[in-house]
């Protein structure tokens, strides 16, 4: 008679095991994205002055909006969501245009043109996704190959400090955190097992904090400094007010985010085995363009998905969207609790800058696998991964060529990951027709 107890309470154990197992992953997706995503309002409210306020509503409810932008990703209804583990942050192409925006116009038309920029991606979602046909793994494989690679120097720049200009850089102690974060990454996969394994990034960001703290790396003042609690309000920094110009610059960066989100759903398409579908694409896209509408109104910032996390994704080897829900979940409150949503911004950025290393690698290694399945004893494929990678690496290191040319251009041709999957896109199309008129 109680053996029938006895298993349910057993099956009870393991289902709560599995939730705070799935609870823990997401606090590991989250720690990998926090620190990129909360830089975003910083530079924009910093170039912008606004006042200590002003911040802390705009750091707060863009976090609590990264977690409702995530949710509508996860989440796949007949018309939004891609239904893939996906984190969504805040689109670090779109900071410079804002900036700009902002500084000549105001920031009631900045947000104005990050609305009309949704709005744009919402109608054009369905004619995006059907260039599908235009990503053969050739494509894919190059796209996300630059993706990670590209970010590798971002994680470079962390360990080192985090700015590249100030006199600390590359200081002893940075590289010593940084690369004991490493060391603490590689340990766990090599010695760990089953669960403690996979949380290796978050274990890892965790004991190399806890030692740089004992080096005076962590200061708890962004904790006393910030609010307790937090709603989001409509238009709290006034209602949005349109312009032309503006609007068309963001609906072009938009572009921009779209083609990064591309690659990352193919990566995560390779990642999970499963194949996306032109409707899967379009509900993605129309997905991040609510996101950026909702952005607009709550007067923070449009939002893309985060290359960051397909990292976290390949590390753990757990593909399923269960902790990407917890994670969401843990953005919505702590967008809403900023006194604890800050303790997050206190990690060193010598820990993060390990961490990315990591993880930046991972995803170009993932792409890398794409392209050995490329056959490339055709050269009309060597010669489209290699020159397009090339120019995503070469815009990546010298982002400054284009200085003398239009704005227009700038914000499109800076950005390595766009240029690589343009030329990329291009370049298949070139030879492919050539190959298809050979064979006719």
């Amino acid at each position: 008679m109680k053996q029938p107890m006895m298993i349910t309470t057993h099956t009870r154990r393991i289902g709560f095991t599995k939730q705070w197992q799935n609870f823990v992953l997401g606090f590991q997706h989250l720690l990998a994205m926090y620190s990129g995503d909360v830089l975003v309002p910083l530079l924009i409210g910093q170039y912008l002055h606004f006042s200590t306020l002003q911040m802390t509503y705009l750091v707060s409810i863009d976090i609590f909006m990264c977690g409702v932008a995530t949710l509508l990703q996860l989440k796949r209804t007949p018309v939004t969501g891609i239904g893939l583990p996906v984190v969504l942050g805040c689109a670090v192409q779109a900071v410079t245009p804002l900036e700009s925006i902002g500084s000549k116009l105001g920031i009631t038309y900045m947000y104005g043109a990050i609305i009309a920029a949704g709005i744009f991606v919402f109608l054009i979602a369905g004619f995006f996704a059907k260039l599908k046909r235009f990503f053969p793994p050739v494509v894919t494989g190059s796209l996300i190959t630059i993706i990670g690679f590209t970010l590798v120097p971002v994680g470079f720049q962390d360990l080192g400090g985090g700015s590249a200009t100030a006199h600390s850089f590359g200081d002893p102690a940075n590289l010593l955190i940084g690369f004991l974060t490493i060391a603490i990454i590689l340990l766990f996969n090599a010695f760990g097992r089953g669960f403690i394994k996979s949380i290796a990034i978050l274990l890892g960001i965790l004991i190399a904090s806890l030692f740089a703290g004992t080096m005076g790396f962590i200061s708890l003042k962004p904790v006393s400094e910030a609010a307790w609690f937090h709603t989001p309000q409509l238009f709290f920094f006034g209602v949005p007010r349109f312009n032309l110009s503006a609007m068309i610059t963001m609906m072009m960066v938009s572009l921009t985010t779209m083609i990064e989100s591309t690659g990352v759903f193919f990566a995560l398409s390779d990642i999970t085995g499963r194949q996306l579908t032109s409707k899967d694409l379009e509900r993605g896209y129309r997905a991040e363009g609510i996101a950026a509408v909702l952005g607009g109104l709550f007067n923070t910032f449009p939002y893309s998905t985060f290359s960051e996390n397909v990292g976290v994704l390949k590390m753990s080897g757990v593909k399923t969207r269960r902790p990407v829900y917890y994670a969401a979940f843990l953005l919505l409150l702590l967008g809403l609790l900023p006194k604890v949503g800050a303790l997050a911004t206190i990690i060193p950025s010598p820990v993060l800058g390990g961490a990315m290393i990591v993880m930046f690698g991972m995803v170009g290694v993932q792409g890398v696998q794409i392209l050995h399945k490329v056959d490339f004893t055709n050269n009309a494929n060597l010669l489209t991964a290699s020159v397009s990678i090339g120019l995503g690496l070469g815009v990546t290191m010298y982002p400054h060529i284009f200085q003398h040319l239009p704005t227009e251009f700038q914000i499109i041709l800076d950005n390595g990951i766009v240029v690589t999957s343009v030329s990329a896109v291009l370049l298949n199309l070139l030879f492919n027709h050539r190959w298809a008129q050979a064979a006719k």
